[in-house]
């Protein structure tokens, strides 16, 4: 069993479930939560969130791992400075057996991105041949099951203005995901009910 696992395993959890989707909120730590969504029918993550208290004490901002981003809260009469909307952008979503980035507004062909493995840094490097683009990727996954990235493991595409790119699984990592599926998600109760119910804590 993987540090990550256990972890998961101690940790004060809670949920609901609406149609086919189960949310679950982990306790990680005293200061640190994270939430997950799963598709029941497919087994598979749909959406990680985390969230750390601040240095005062208050609830930070949630941190996206996988899904888009939370929609953006505008406050009446603030005064904000926004990012550049055509600024590049990564979401993130994974499937049974592969995990994929998409880095929205690169406008610029496919001949002139690079994806490569950082084997020392255990992360991925985007690069453009025009200098216009650089980025260095974590894969927390992997991270989980002590793995360094592969280069054979990554393909990419361009289309509508995003590079997409997409990792293999490693056998490691769908291991552990289907342990914690089966051994944790399944196993956190649910009180008979309609659409959304609040399930046991943990």
């Amino acid at each position: 069993m993987t540090d990550w696992v256990t972890k998961l395993k101690n940790s004060k959890k809670s949920c609901l479930v609406q149609n086919n989707l189960k949310k679950i909120h982990y306790e990680i730590e005293k200061d640190v939560e994270m939430v997950e969504e799963y598709n029941m029918d497919t087994g598979v993550l749909t959406r990680r969130a985390w969230r750390k208290k601040t240095h005062m004490g208050g609830e930070g901002d949630w941190d996206i791992e996988i899904g888009d981003p939370e929609p953006t809260r505008l406050q009446k009469d603030a005064c904000l400075i926004k990012e550049d909307l055509n600024q590049p952008f990564i979401t993130r979503r994974i499937t049974k057996n592969i995990l994929e980035w998409r880095i929205r507004n690169l406008p610029y062909p496919l001949d002139v991105y690079s994806v490569t493995v950082d084997s020392e840094n255990k992360s991925l490097v985007i690069r453009t041949t025009n200098k216009k683009y650089y980025k260095k990727l974590r894969v927390p996954e992997l991270d989980r099951v002590n793995l360094v990235p592969q280069q054979d493991a990554i393909q990419f595409t361009h289309k509508y203005n995003t590079l997409i790119i997409t990792y293999k699984k490693p056998k490691e990592v769908i291991q552990q995901e289907k342990i914690i599926f089966e051994d944790i998600v399944k196993k956190v109760e649910t009180k008979p009910g309609d659409n959304m119910n609040d399930c046991k804590v943990s």
